[in-house]
C-alpha cells in the first residue's frame, strides 16, 4: 500500500471540510463548522491495481493567502484547491494561493473543486472561467459536497495523478 498525503485549501466557507466529510464518511451536515488549523482524516482507495492510502489534511480557509502555514504543506503529494461556485473571490484567492505555493514548494499534482454544484443556477463563476481554467492546465471537477456530486471523482482524479507523477 502506497500513503500520500493531500492538502485542501481553500477560503473560508468554501466546503472544504464537507466535501471530506462526503468522501470519508459519506455524511453532509448543514451545520457549518469553522476548521481551526487542521483537521485529518484517512481514507484507502483503489486506483487501477494500487492500494492508496489517503492522508487528507483539511486546512483552515484562507482568505488571506499569505498566511497559510507552509508547514502544513510540506510532505504533501498533492493539492485539493477548493472554491465556492457562488462566490467569485473564492477562485481568486485559490489562484493567488497556488501560485505562492508553487514558488515556495514547487508544482505538485493538483486539482481544482468548484463546489456546490448542487445550486449552480446562483453561481457566479461562468462556464467561460471554467473553460480558460482547463486550458490553463487545471484539472477541474464541479462538486457538490450535499449531494456527493463528483466527490469521489474528484478524489479519485487527484490519486491517480499522483500515482502517475510518482511513476515519472
Amino acid at each position: 500500500m502506497i500513503q500520500k498525503k493531500i492538502c485542501l485549501l481553500g477560503a473560508f466557507a468554501v466546503g472544504k471540510t464537507s466535501l471530506v466529510q462526503q468522501y470519508v464518511n459519506s455524511l453532509f451536515s448543514e451545520k457549518y463548522l469553522t476548521t481551526l488549523g487542521v483537521k485529518i482524516d484517512k481514507k484507502i482507495t483503489q486506483v487501477g491495481a494500487t492500494e492508496v492510502k489517503l492522508m487528507i489534511w483539511d486546512l483552515a480557509g484562507e482568505d488571506k493567502f499569505m498566511e497559510v502555514r507552509m508547514s502544513y504543506l510540506r510532505g504533501s503529494s498533492g493539492f485539493i484547491f477548493v472554491v465556492d461556485g457562488t462566490r467569485r473571490g473564492t477562485l481568486e484567492t485559490v489562484l493567488r494561493l497556488e501560485e505562492k505555493i508553487t514558488t515556495e514548494i514547487g508544482k505538485l499534482p493538483s486539482i481544482l473543486l468548484i463546489n456546490k454544484s448542487d445550486i449552480k443556477k446562483e453561481w457566479q463563476i461562468d462556464d467561460e472561467t471554467i473553460a480558460d481554467l482547463s486550458e490553463k492546465g487545471w484539472l477541474i471537477y464541479q462538486t457538490s459536497a450535499k449531494d456527493g456530486n463528483h466527490v469521489d471523482d474528484a478524489f479519485q482524479g487527484l490519486a491517480r495523478k499522483m500515482l502517475e507523477a510518482t511513476n515519472e
